[in-house]
This record gives C-alpha cells, structure tokens and sequence, in this order.
C-alpha cells in the first residue's frame, strides 16, 4: 500500500520542472503511450457510425491518366452506389482515385493518412479525413471497418497491407472477407512464387491461396464486394 509520504513524493516527481531535454516527459513510453490511446479513440469515434467499408490500396505515384486509376475510381465508385462506405490511406494515386469514386457517387468517403517523412498531402476527395502518427493504429481502422479489401498495384506499402490481410484471415484473426487483387499480370510473378516455394516447401496449406481472388475487371471486383455483402446482410 502506498505511503502518503510516497504519494506526496511521486506527486513531486511528476510535477517538478525537467531541466534536460532527454528528460522531456512527452518523449517518454508512458506518453507515447497516451499519444496512441488518443488516435485509437479519435478513430473509433469518427469511424464508429460509417456503416461497412472496403478498404481500397495501391500505389500513391498513379497519375490520374493511369489505367489503375481509372479502375480503382470505377470501383470505389460502384462500390459506393451499392451502399458501402469507402476507405483509402488518404494520399494520392489509388487513394485518390477511390476516394473521387465515392465522393462522386455521393457516398462517404474516408482517408486516413499517416505521417511521413515526406509529406503525404491528403487528397479533396474526402467527407471524413484523419491524420495518424502511428502506423499500427492507422492498419488497424482498416481492418476494424472493411467488409472487403481490393488491392492494386503498389509498392512496399501495398505488399504489407496485401501480406497484412493474408496472415489476419490465415490464423482467424479476422472473419474471412473478399481479398481482391486487382490485375492478375502486375501479381502473377509474387503468385507464381508463393506456390513455387512457400506452397512446396510447406510453409503454407493450398487453402492458403484461396484467401484471395485475382480480378481484372472494376466491374467484376465491385460486383463480387456486393454480392458477398448482401449475403452477409452488410447492405
């Protein structure tokens, strides 16, 4: 039990002046700590009444004359009109094209960006815009509120949300939902050495590629989100 002399004492230490700047409180684990509580209850509030969602990746450097733009506007969009709520990273490129896509359906349409240090501009496109420090915490929104997730051509922060979603579905972590990846050219390289060697030296289960569908048409995409949604009773 705590002495009051202790008490009085911690007291002390919490409130005296810090003279060093390694001393800085705000930079310390507990503080870190409440900087993080913070983002997880200004995302789960604002994202808490946005209904179903599909998460929507891919690389940030698409221009707006990119085919994979075009295709990921066209599915945001359809996806939207069916009653589903989009949500991006917030940046440019695939962000961009799915959060125009719901915006111009008229649907919500969310991006969470993150801190970086080359600064991310978030996109216009947006009716509900967050702002993370942490990427855990931004991953996590995602797959708190998507029913779906359709996956473009990207880089390495494509590959992580793809690998992300495999892993969650694979050990139960989440309820299996559609994993899209679209345009079976850009992924047929990684597939064809998933089943080459993760697939023969027994690191996975051929169950294991099942968790995700290739897709090479928007309409196609959108069309398998929405079916699985309904028979679920999402919309």
């Amino acid at each position: 039990m705590t002495s009051k002399r202790e008490s009085k004492h911690s007291d002390r230490e919490l409130l005296k002046a810090r003279h060093r700047a390694e001393e800085d409180f705000t930079k310390t684990d507990p503080w870190r700590i409440l900087r993080i509580q913070g983002e997880f209850v200004e995302g789960f509030d604002a994202l808490s009444k946005i209904g179903p969602a599909v998460a929507i990746f891919g690389s940030a450097r698409f221009s707006s004359d990119n085919p994979y733009y075009k295709a990921a506007c066209q599915v945001a969009e359809k996806l939207s009109r069916a009653g589903l709520t989009i949500i991006t990273g917030g940046g440019p490129g695939i962000m961009e094209a799915a959060n125009m896509g719901a915006y111009r359906a008229g649907g919500i349409s969310v991006g969470c960006n993150i801190e970086l240090p080359e600064e991310q501009k978030a996109n216009p496109y947006q009716n509900i815009s967050l702002r993370f420090r942490y990427f855990f915490v931004r991953k996590m929104m995602f797959v708190k509120y998507s029913v779906a997730f359709v996956i473009f051509p990207g880089g390495y922060g494509t590959m992580d949300e793809f690998f992300e979603s495999l892993t969650l579905a694979q050990t139960g972590k989440i309820e299996h939902f559609p994993i899209i990846l679209f345009d079976s050219p850009y992924w047929k390289n990684l597939i064809d050495w998933m089943k080459k060697f993760m697939l023969e030296t027994g690191c996975i289960d051929e169950k294991d590629l099942e968790l995700f569908h290739l897709i090479d048409d928007p309409e196609k995409a959108a069309n398998l989100i929405i079916e699985n949604s309904k028979k679920h009773g999402y919309i």
